[in-house]
């Protein structure tokens, strides 16, 4: 029989309390277990010494055993010194999905555009400014021309 040393929930709505017991795996998260051997209070403070209640000797004996711990019993074990618990490391977890990086990508597109367009109106509004004094001389030169 495959066996898990999980949490168990219990408490009222929004009031967590958690068991730590020794499960089938397949059995219901808070359905029949085969043995507790403590309690986590999330509720208290990280300080607090009855935030983790272990039954260490227990522990020991379930993980030689060949139970499974889930996550974050591992990292109650590990703290306790029962079992270590590897350290893991993703190093892409800060970085955006594939899709928030296209639309940043066609945001920086369009940011360029904008900006290129607007270089352009105003060398396009400075353009005629300077063009009207050419204007204004090829007008008296027309104007000589015809008289």
């Amino acid at each position: 029989m495959a066996t898990s040393i999980r949490l168990s929930r219990g408490g009222s709505k929004k009031r967590p309390y958690y068991r730590i017991v020794v499960a089938d795996s397949r059995a219901p998260r808070d359905g029949k277990f085969i043995e507790r051997i403590g309690s986590y209070n999330p509720q208290l403070a990280k300080t607090d010494e009855k935030r983790v209640v272990l039954d260490l000797d227990r522990a020991k004996y379930w993980v030689e055993a060949g139970a499974q711990p889930t996550d974050r019993v591992a990292r109650f074990l590990d703290a306790a010194g029962v079992k270590e618990r590897a350290a893991r490391n993703n190093p892409n977890k800060a970085e955006p999905g594939k899709k928030a990086k296209e639309r940043a990508e066609e945001k920086a597109e369009k940011l360029a555009a904008a900006e290129e367009a607007a270089k352009e109106a105003a060398a396009a509004a400075a353009a005629p400014a300077e063009e009207a004094p050419a204007a204004e001389e090829a007008a008296p030169a027309e104007e000589q021309a015809e008289g």
